[in-house]
């Protein structure tokens, strides 16, 4: 019986210890002066657009799950790793630094909470640019695309949003260039 739970705490460690590695850059590749600034737990904070403050907002940077994988693919059931957002995955800042390539996709996931105060409003996703063509998944349901390079878009996720339960919110990106 001492075996069994040194052998299960032993596992229960190494599995801590591989969830718990810290987000750190990859390589010096695209890397400023500000790169030791950057806190994984909260990149970019402020608010992305400050002439148009809200009161209510839940900024989602920081680390995400990732895939790579070939064009044309389902919405992945397991991710290669962590990207920290909104860093571009060939950057060092990302803690990726990876070129994705033409034929293949790059996948986001991430789970997210929304405040209990917002029930019963309306919640908009606003994305502040996507390069070059986005598909958005809220909680397994397509809420929509946009294509085009650096420019803001929004849908309005109100309709697929589970009620006191937690949210899950995946984006699907391909740049032909």
């Amino acid at each position: 019986m001492l075996k069994i739970s040194i052998l299960n705490l032993c596992l229960l460690l190494s599995a801590i210890t591989i969830q718990a590695q810290p987000w750190q850059p990859a390589g010096d590749k695209i890397k400023t002066s500000w790169a030791d600034k950057v806190d994984p737990a909260s990149p970019l904070p402020e608010y992305p657009r400050p002439q148009m403050v809200r009161d209510q907002w839940l900024n989602l940077n920081g680390l995400w799950n990732y895939a790579i994988l070939p064009a044309g693919n389902a919405i992945p059931a397991t991710f290669d790793g962590k990207i920290l957002v909104p860093f571009a995955i060939e950057s060092s800042l990302s803690g990726v630094g990876k070129n994705v390539g033409i034929g293949n996709e790059l996948w986001y996931s991430r789970q997210f909470d929304v405040p209990e105060a917002w029930e019963k409003q309306q919640i908009l996703l606003q994305f502040g640019a996507v390069d070059w063509k986005a598909d958005i998944w809220i909680n397994g349901v397509q809420v929509g695309g946009h294509r085009g390079g650096y420019t803001p878009f929004s849908f309005d996720i109100t309709p697929f949003l589970k009620p006191g339960a937690r949210q899950e919110i995946v984006v699907r990106v391909w740049d032909p260039s």
